[in-house]
C-alpha cells in the first residue's frame, strides 16, 4: 500500500527511449488505484480501508468502555479523570497483564482548551521509584514521553552549598507539568509548561509505576496519589455516541473483551460508520490525501452517516476479511530471533506504516517507541512447542549479553 518509486523523471525518460517495448510505470501514494477488475479492485479498496481505520475504531471502543458516556458503571472514569490500578493483576489473569507495575490511565479531551497533567518529578531508583508516562493520540501514535528524563542519567558529583542545595532539592520535587493543547491553539499556557500539541480531540494517557512486590504496593500508590489532571469544568464529563444522526453507531456495554475483539466482531456498515464519526473529532494522523479520497471512493466521510448498498454486502464481507486477516498477520519489517518477534524503528510513530500500526492496534495496544521501550514476544519454546503453563522454562542469556535495562 502507498507504494513510492524511487525512478527519477530523467531515468524514466531515458528507458522509455531506449527500449520502446517497455513501460515504466510510477505511481505515489497520492494517486488512485489502477482498476484492474471493479470487484476486485473494490473488494482490495475496502481491505486497505479497514487496515487504515482499524486503530481509530479500536481506540474509539476503548475510549467509549472507560468512559461510557456518562461514566456511570463500576470501574469507569469521565474524560480528563485518572483511574489507578490499585493491586498487581491476580494469578491467571488474561490478555498481557504487567506483573511489576500499576498504572494509571486517562482519556483527555481537549476540545475546550488545555489539560494540565502534573506528574512527579522524581528521580529513578535507587533514590527513586521508576514510573514512565506516555501519551497516544487516538489513531495510536505517541505524542509524549517522559523517557529519557534527566532523572534517568546520573547527575554529576559536585559539591553544593546549602543554600544551593536546598535549592536544587526544592527544583527536584516541583512537578512536571505537561500542557496537551488542541491543534492550533494560540492561548495562553502556565510558566514552564512543557507544551504537546494533539492532533486529535482525543489523547490516551498511560503512566506506569514501579513496584517491588506485594508488599510494596501501598509506596507505589503515593506516587500514583501525586499525579493530577487540570482541565476545563466543561470537559469533566463525555457525550454518549448514540444518537438519532448515526443509527448505526451504539453504545457499547462494558465487557472483558478487548477494543480490537470488538471491532473485529463489527459488520462493515457498523464499522465504517463509527469510523466516520470518530473521524469527525480525529482526522487522520497522518493527513494522508490517498486514504482519504479511498475512504471517500467508498462512501465513507468524516461526519457523515455511512450507508452501503445491500447488493454490495457480500462484497463488503470479503473485504472485511481479507482487512481482517492483515491486522491480525505480523508484518514483514517484524524482527524475529530465535522464535522471539518485535519491532524497531516503525513502532509508535508509524507515518503511513498503516499495517503496522493496524497489527499492534490488533496485538499489542499501547505500544510506545523503541526509546520508550522493546517488547520481544515468544509463543514457543526452542523445540517449536507452544509455551505451556504446566512446563517450566529457562530463559538464557549468553554471557555479558543480558538487556541493557
Amino acid at each position: 500500500n502507498n507504494r513510492r518509486w524511487a525512478v527519477s523523471l530523467y531515468a524514466a525518460l531515458w528507458v522509455a527511449a531506449g527500449l520502446s517495448s517497455l513501460a515504466v510505470l510510477g505511481g505515489c501514494a497520492t494517486q488512485a488505484p489502477i482498476v484492474t477488475s471493479g470487484d476486485g479492485w473494490r473488494k482490495d479498496q475496502v481491505a486497505d480501508a479497514y487496515v487504515f481505520g482499524y486503530p481509530l475504531v479500536v481506540s474509539d471502543l476503548a475510549r467509549e468502555k472507560a468512559t461510557g458516556g456518562d461514566a456511570s458503571r463500576p470501574g469507569q472514569a469521565p474524560v480528563n479523570t485518572l483511574r489507578h490500578a490499585t493491586a498487581l493483576p491476580p494469578v491467571g489473569a488474561s490478555g498481557r497483564p504487567s506483573v511489576d507495575t500499576l498504572e494509571s490511565t486517562a482519556w483527555l479531551d481537549v476540545s475546550s482548551g488545555p489539560v494540565l497533567v502534573s506528574l512527579p518529578n522524581t528521580p529513578n531508583a535507587p533514590r527513586g521509584r521508576y514510573y514512565d508516562a506516555r501519551a497516544f493520540d487516538a489513531w495510536t501514535n505517541v505524542i509524549y514521553s517522559s523517557i529519557p528524563r534527566a532523572a534517568d542519567r546520573p547527575a554529576p558529583v559536585k559539591k553544593l552549598s546549602a543554600k544551593a542545595a536546598r535549592a536544587a532539592r526544592l527544583a527536584a520535587e516541583q512537578a512536571n507539568v505537561i500542557a496537551f493543547v488542541p491543534a492550533g491553539y494560540t492561548g495562553p499556557l502556565p510558566d514552564g509548561v512543557t507544551r504537546v500539541d494533539a492532533p486529535t480531540r482525543y489523547v490516551w494517557l498511560s503512566i506506569r509505576v514501579r513496584v517491588n512486590g506485594q508488599r510494596d504496593v501501598r509506596e507505589a500508590r503515593k506516587l500514583q496519589t501525586a499525579i493530577s489532571i487540570e482541565a476545563p469544568s466543561a470537559d469533566k464529563t463525555s457525550v454518549a455516541t448514540a444518537g438519532s444522526a448515526w443509527p448505526n453507531v451504539t453504545a457499547s456495554t462494558p465487557t472483558v473483551v478487548t477494543g480490537g475483539d470488538k471491532a473485529d466482531s463489527l459488520d462493515a456498515t457498523a464499522f465504517f460508520t463509527r469510523l466516520a464519526k470518530a473521524m469527525q473529532d480525529n482526522p487522520p494522523v497522518p493527513n494522508d490525501p490517498h486514504a482519504v479520497s479511498l475512504l471517500a471512493d467508498l462512501g465513507v466521510k468524516a461526519g457523515e452517516p455511512v450507508q452501503f448498498r445491500p447488493a454490495d454486502a457480500d462484497l463488503l464481507a470479503s473485504g472485511l476479511a481479507d482487512g481482517r486477516t492483515r491486522v491480525d498477520t505480523v508484518p514483514s519489517n517484524a524482527i524475529s530471533r530465535n522464535g522471539w518477534v518485535w519491532f524497531g524503528d516503525g513502532a509508535g510513530n508509524y507515518d503511513t506504516d498503516y499495517t503496522l500500526r493496524g497489527f499492534l492496534a490488533r496485538h499489542q495496544p499501547g505500544t510506545g517507541t523503541k526509546d520508550d521501550e522493546v517488547k520481544p514476544v515468544a509463543f514457543s519454546d526452542s523445540d517449536g512447542h507452544a509455551l505451556n503453563g504446566a512446563n517450566e522454562y529457562v530463559l538464557h542469556f549468553a554471557p555479558n549479553q543480558l538487556p541493557p535495562v
